[in-house]
């Protein structure tokens, strides 16, 4: 980007380093000399896109583009009319359509696109939603109600740690002021020599940093929290979350021979004649190998479980009841496999019959 200047003056940053440029509701820059000697009477046109602009509208330019100082303005004026939050609408959609709508707004001001339609839809959408915006400018958002809260935590926060770290100050000083005092007194009145004085006082400053400093690492955590301090800091409470969770693997009872794991189901080729998976069914997680390792865990369970001994009503229990048991069983059985035969013989037939007639019309 090129050197910052007033466009007017021809004055840059470094020629004069303290020069402070401003910037109004145009998006072009002037320097604060300029500004007081073309809008002396309050109002002027802009020199260089001639555009109204009012003396109390300049600011100092923060930015070094101007035209990010001209976007913000926009999207100040915008959203502050353009304030519904997601909570006003049935939709995510409808919502996002909305935002995008007031992207293309802030796009066209701030590239002088269509600015007179996109002036009066502004003003339109101000009508249709007069009562609408009344009602958001005085309700706080969620969102700002939260950043407030963390504010204010974070400035008890610091003006606790600003208050512990004076009072260790103050501290270290009187006891300073404490230790100069008595050693003043014992040499001006001990009969002891001076060397002895100072090597006795500075034993006793040694010996009571190191209980300070012991003193700390008992009483505070390694983040500088004081324990026991429940006026400066709420204590956290102590919840009791009952036994811990221990994972046990589910074990089946199959009542039959053990069914083919998953690996074997793919080595063994039990997939040859099971229909692949499609690609919004592989998209929603399913495989192929799932239904042909439930359809074999339904096969396998309870080949070995036979019904318990009953007895039927209006005979006598014995060997012949047993008997019977066994043949109904089998019965049930035959008659299962003898539909299922049938089942399987007549989806063939028709199978075969729709192949005959589709090659009879092709010829």
């Amino acid at each position: 980007m090129d050197e910052q200047g007033c466009p007017r003056c021809k004055t840059t940053k470094y020629r004069n380093p303290s020069l402070k440029l401003m910037v109004n509701i145009c998006g072009h820059s002037l320097c604060e000399t300029c500004v007081e000697s073309l809008f002396v009477k309050g109002s002027g046109a802009c020199p260089e896109c001639e555009t109204p602009l009012r003396r109390s509208n300049f600011k100092l330019q923060i930015f070094e583009d101007p035209s990010v100082e001209k976007e913000i303005d926009i999207r100040k004026k915008v959203l502050r009319d353009f304030n519904k939050k997601q909570d006003d609408f049935p939709s995510l959609k409808e919502y996002n359509d909305y935002l995008e709508m007031i992207e293309t707004i802030v796009f066209n001001l701030c590239n002088n696109i269509d600015v007179d339609n996109t002036k009066r839809m502004i003003e339109q959408y101000k009508k249709e939603n007069k009562e609408q915006i009344r009602k958001n400018l005085s309700k706080v958002s969620k969102d700002e109600e939260y950043l407030e809260l963390l504010i204010e935590q974070e400035q008890y926060e610091s003006f606790m740690r600003k208050k512990i770290i004076t009072e260790d100050e103050k501290r270290e000083r009187a006891a300073k002021r404490k230790h100069k005092q008595a050693l003043i007194d014992d040499l001006m009145f001990s009969d002891k020599s001076a060397n002895e004085i100072l090597n006795s006082h500075k034993e006793a400053v040694q010996q009571e940093q190191e209980e300070l400093q012991a003193k700390a690492a008992a009483t505070a955590f390694s983040t500088g929290i004081r324990i026991g301090h429940h006026n400066e800091i709420v204590p956290l409470v102590k919840q009791d979350f009952g036994q811990l969770y221990t994972y046990r693997p589910l074990v089946m009872e199959w009542c039959g021979p053990e069914p083919p794991s998953m690996d074997d189901i793919y080595a063994e080729g039990y997939l040859k004649n099971v229909r692949t998976a499609s690609d919004s069914e592989r998209a929603g997680g399913f495989r192929e190998s799932i239904a042909c390792h439930r359809a074999l865990q339904d096969a396998y369970c309870g080949l070995y479980s036979f019904p318990q001994h009953f007895s039927i009503p209006g005979q006598a229990d014995g060997p012949d009841a047993l008997l019977f048991t066994f043949s109904h069983d089998y019965f049930v059985i035959l008659n299962m496999f003898v539909d299922n035969l049938l089942h399987g013989l007549f989806v063939f037939i028709v199978d075969r019959l729709q192949c005959i007639i589709v090659g009879l019309c092709d010829s």
